[in-house]
């Protein structure tokens, strides 16, 4: 074999493997990119049901305890993804339960947070009877179809958010993405873990309570 030959097979094995290298580290910034998106999406989605959760606790449809409690939570919610809140929310949970350090110390576990607002919500329509009164009432009609249609949109960006991590997670763990070190400074993505189970009186969105079908898909 000639020495032209063989610096015709050395340049094409070479570009085959820079192009690799490219379609490799391009496709890691893609699925990067992904994660960054889905993420947004997915906060935006949080603060979208801590925000129609706070309309209901300061709607005066809820009995007063209800109302307490689920303000507290959709404040705690909304601290973690908003500064400003709600002014006649302030006015229910009152001053003294702002919490020190604010957002910023609340943002250190916002999935403990989310989980702890779905729990109160819940809790809220642990009811059918009471789900059904609040039906009665145009304003908690609007209100709880609010609340199915955010909480449904939660579960999806979670889901969709948490799919774009286990890949991204998948292509940093390749041999040679880790040898050629393809990731660059890019931090490791990290899921999203709540408690997001829907609450079984509230009916999926756009149906009454009551509807045989009550659970949408997980």
């Amino acid at each position: 074999m000639r020495w032209s030959e063989i610096t015709v097979y050395v340049t094409i094995v070479v570009a085959l493997a820079l192009w690799w290298v490219w379609v490799a580290a391009s496709r890691l910034d893609r699925l990067h990119r992904k994660v960054g998106t889905s993420r947004a999406v997915l906060d935006a989605q949080l603060v979208r049901r801590a925000t129609v959760a706070a309309e209901l606790a300061t709607s005066g449809v809820l009995d007063p305890v209800s109302s307490v409690l689920v303000g507290e939570a959709a404040w705690a919610a909304l601290s973690t993804g908003t500064s400003e809140l709600p002014a006649d929310l302030l006015a229910l949970v009152g001053p003294d339960d702002v919490p020190v350090g604010g957002a910023a110390l609340l943002a250190v576990d916002r999935g403990s947070i989310e989980s702890e607002l779905s729990a109160t919500l819940r809790e809220a329509m642990d009811e059918p009877e009471e789900v059904a009164a609040l039906r009665a009432d145009p304003a908690g009609d609007e209100l709880v179809g609010l609340l199915a249609s955010s909480w449904y949109r939660v579960q999806l960006a979670r889901r969709f958010h948490n799919e774009a991590v286990a890949q991204t997670a998948r292509a940093r763990r390749g041999p040679l993405v880790r040898l050629l070190r393809l990731a660059g400074h890019a931090p490791e993505p990290s899921s999203f873990e709540m408690d997001d189970a829907w609450p079984e009186n509230l009916g999926r969105p756009g149906a009454r309570s009551g509807s045989a079908e009550t659970t949408p898909p997980r």
